[in-house]
């Protein structure tokens, strides 16, 4: 337990320098001040002094949490400033329910169960920090910092854009949820969408003078077959694939008769 303690002031300080500097030095601070519900709590004419006097007393708990020598103050400090963040992210929810929090920089996204989540962690370990005292970090305890840290990063809406969006892309490109299963499952308007887009049907088509006659699947290909006139067009489409170039096509003539 004393090792566990001994963590909490500096994942909580890591984290407070981190919103502290935002709200001093963040680039867009006014949208950020303007979009969150602490311009509904003061008045939008204070909203960025209030976030500037809200970034400087976070800078100011992460120092004293940060820096030695570690006492039972600094746990308590940082315990009534995070049920501070909780008391706001509470009213934030009931006045302003789709304005942000603000809290590590600008979005738009409404206060959540994330929001709540993490504020709701930092108060956690707060109360445990309020017993820390110097003790040896060994590797196992550091493991347990970076885990903690990495589920205050995971709560953190705000960081989304990092590392949520591009796993949400690569899943999407790894499981293809638009693919059909099997080449065989492939419907005949994606195949007719990817003829109606090709060269080949370009190049055929004022020679086209029915609807589809008949189409079939054969070594990965669709085989689809028009009327031309006095010939047959037949059309072979990749099943797998979305590249228009790769249809082909065959007029073949009909035999005269004697």
């Amino acid at each position: 337990m004393n090792g566990i303690a001994a963590l909490q002031p500096y994942v909580i300080g890591l984290f407070l320098l981190w919103a502290g500097l935002v709200k001093l030095f963040g680039r867009r601070l006014r949208a950020q001040a303007g979009q969150s519900a602490l311009a509904r709590l003061v008045g939008p004419a204070r909203a960025v002094p209030a976030f500037r006097l809200i970034g400087v007393l976070e800078l100011a708990v992460a120092a004293a949490l940060l820096l030695p020598p570690v006492l039972p103050l600094e746990g308590a400090a940082a315990t009534g400033l995070c049920a501070g963040f909780l008391a706001y992210l509470t009213y934030a929810r009931r006045a302003a329910p789709t304005s942000s929090c603000g809290c590590l920089g600008a979005h738009s996204r409404p206060v959540d169960r994330r929001g709540f989540a993490r504020a709701g962690l930092l108060l956690a370990a707060s109360v445990v920090a309020v017993w820390a005292r110097p003790y040896p970090i060994d590797p196992p305890l550091a493991v347990v910092g970076l885990a903690e840290a990495a589920a205050l990063l995971l709560l953190s809406p705000e960081l989304d854009r990092h590392w949520l969006v591009p796993l949400r892309r690569l899943l999407v490109r790894l499981r293809r949820p638009l693919a059909a299963p099997s080449p065989q499952d492939v419907p005949l308007e994606v195949t007719l969408r990817l003829l109606y887009l090709s060269p080949a049907y370009c190049s055929a088509s004022a020679r086209l003078t029915s609807d589809v006659l008949d189409v079939w699947d054969e070594d990965g290909l669709r085989f689809v077959v028009y009327g031309a006139g006095g010939a047959t067009a037949v059309f072979a489409a990749p099943l797998s694939g979305d590249d228009p170039a790769a249809v082909r096509v065959a007029l073949i003539e009909e035999p005269a008769l004697a």
